[in-house]
């Protein structure tokens, strides 16, 4: 699996507090041209979330977007869409057998211990983090910083997405540390979350990873 250089985590929790809807946000990414899509709801999965799901779905295929659903491989088989799956979520291997061998599937790790067992299983990438501290959790793992990002890269073969705490600021030190990826929630949402904003947000990320 070939990554872009940014992936995008739509988070509904943070997207409800600035008053924007998902489809909204996913909307302005695409057009922003934003290369994946990750839709994230760690509530319960109620009618009007998954509603709010399927017209994701339908923009990201009509847009030729890969869509990973978080957690929730049963939703991602009804949307079409690939999973990504953490340390307390369904194993790998399961979801694998759930998603059968065209769908991408993804999993989270947080040390090095993590990362090297995860590089057995029938993922399609690895997700490695908090490299920075970061809001997007209640309980978050432990911070491992850059350094970290660059001890784990030649230990995996498969495509590496560095999470937790990214910003303009600090993206193309971890790409050059070998990330393939970097994943963002909360640095994607300027303070005046409108369409146009995002949109604008989306292509300054854009411009930011190409020159990494």
């Amino acid at each position: 699996m070939t990554l872009p250089r940014l992936y995008a985590i739509l988070d509904t929790e943070m997207l409800a507090k600035r008053g924007i809807s998902m489809e909204t946000a996913a909307a302005a990414f695409l057009e922003g041209g934003v290369g994946i899509l990750q839709f994230r709801h760690k509530n319960h999965w109620s009618r009007e979330v998954f509603a709010a799901a399927q017209i994701v779905a339908r923009l990201c295929s009509e847009a030729g977007v890969p869509l990973i659903i978080n957690d929730r491989a049963d939703f991602a088989l009804l949307l079409d869409a690939g999973v990504h799956v953490g340390q307390d979520d369904l194993p790998p291997c399961d979801a694998r057998k759930l998603l059968g061998p065209h769908r991408s599937l993804g999993y989270s790790t947080h040390n090095i211990q993590q990362l090297c067992a995860a590089s057995r299983e029938p993922i399609d990438y690895v997700a490695l983090g908090p490299v920075f501290s970061t809001a997007s959790k209640q309980n978050p793992d432990p911070v491992i910083g850059v350094e970290e990002v660059r001890r784990c890269r030649p230990l995996l073969e498969k495509p590496l997405v560095a999470i937790g705490g990214i910003t303009t600021d600090n993206a193309v030190e971890v790409l050059r540390a070998g990330a393939d990826s970097v994943a963002v929630i909360s640095g994607l949402l300027p303070a005046d979350a409108t369409t146009k904003s995002l949109k604008c947000r989306m292509e300054e990320w854009q411009q930011l990873v190409r020159a990494a």
